[in-house]
């Protein structure tokens, strides 16, 4: 089952805060709803496990993320493959945009992402509910983790 979701999300943090947390592997490991474990394996690639519960099943996933058309502090894409054995699969790809506006940042993303397995057989709008709800939480999750800290 193939899906696409888009969304975009304004930032209280400059353009290039915001690009080098999107680099930083303890600050997308906290971000990451589920995320046990992100490592960093080259200069743009990461091993991750997460726990995900979609409907009735809850799955560990393992695999890697690899960050590729890098343009500081422009953007990039991120692409990822994850097993989550009698589960299923995930993988898929985003394609992150980082533009100054308002005092801020405006980030925009577009997700392609494919699933199979038993998660597949859930149906697609339990799916993309949940896909959303992860995707949401993250990006709450990020603009926290950016937002300048008052005294």
């Amino acid at each position: 089952m193939a899906m696409t979701m888009t969304g975009e999300y304004q930032l209280p943090a400059s353009q290039q805060t915001v690009w080098d947390k999107l680099n930083d592997p303890a600050v997308l490991k906290a971000c990451i709803p589920g995320c046990e474990s992100l490592d960093k394996t080259s200069d743009t690639g990461f091993a991750a496990v997460a726990t995900i519960k979609i409907g009735p099943v809850k799955a560990k996933f393992k695999g890697n993320v690899s960050l590729s058309d890098l343009d500081p502090p422009n953007g990039y894409k991120i692409s990822g493959q994850g097993e989550g054995g009698v589960a299923g699969f995930a993988k898929g790809g985003a394609t992150v945009k980082l533009v100054p506006k308002d005092g801020g940042t405006l980030l925009s993303y577009t997700v392609e992402a494919q699933i199979g397995g038993k998660l597949a057989q859930l149906g697609q709008r339990l799916i993309n509910g949940a896909s959303k709800k992860i995707a949401d939480d993250f990006f709450a999750n990020f603009a926290n983790a950016v937002s300048p800290r008052s005294p």
